[in-house]
């Protein structure tokens, strides 16, 4: 399992989250990136978002909470991200979306808020390469992990399995040294401020690792 860390929640300035990140012993920097409309709060411009990731040195891993998020792929394109995921429910065009993504060589990923079925992700799953299973309500840090996702995430791995399919799986919201025991199948998980508003982030990340490994 792999451990994307999102700077969104933390007790230092982004730029100083950032750091930290990177000198820690996270997979990816998970980026959340809200446009105030699909979700309430907005957090980013692409002038701002680009000053503050130009020197980044982890694989970014962007996770769009916008409508329309077509338009904001060129920009991000530049960041050079290693995925770039967006809401089903954002956009009514989403082959087109996902084929935007991988023109710029970037991966693709799609998520779904926690009261979506996760039967209306099936027909894209042969063309993307992540799905991100929401366990907190899209929106905000800090927020405790939705139970049900365990189960959402048991019947993704099982329909992988008998589809022989190779998306990655990521799980994003809620997730700590407790949480991480009950997501033991996915890829990718994704952790905010149990890691960030902490003193020593390469402790909280290997503690991740090593409850998985248990």
């Amino acid at each position: 399992m792999k451990i994307s860390v999102s700077y969104l929640s933390s007790d230092y300035s982004p730029e100083k989250t950032i750091y930290l990140i990177e000198q820690s012993n996270a997979d990816y920097l998970h980026v959340d990136l809200m446009d105030g409309g699909f979700v309430p709060r907005k957090n980013f411009t692409i002038q701002s978002l680009t000053n503050l990731l130009k020197n980044h040195e982890l694989p970014l891993d962007i996770h769009l909470m916008v409508f329309d998020p077509l338009i904001y792929i060129k920009d991000l394109s530049r960041l050079q991200p290693e995925y770039i995921t967006f809401h089903l429910e954002s956009t009514k065009d989403i082959v087109k979306t996902i084929s935007e993504i991988k023109k710029y060589q970037i991966k693709a990923g799609l998520t779904l808020r926690p009261d979506t079925p996760l039967e209306e992700i099936y027909p894209y799953l042969s063309f993307i390469d992540l799905v991100l299973i929401m366990s907190v309500n899209p929106g905000l840090g800090g927020q405790k992990f939705l139970e049900e996702s365990v189960n959402r995430l048991e019947k993704l791995y099982e329909y992988r399995q008998a589809n022989n399919l190779n998306f990655q799986i990521s799980i994003d919201g809620g997730i700590n040294n407790e949480t991480i025991k009950k997501v033991s199948l996915v890829d990718i998980a994704v952790s905010g401020s149990y890691i960030c508003k902490s003193k020593d982030y390469t402790k909280q990340i290997t503690s991740l690792k090593e409850t998985n490994q248990k």
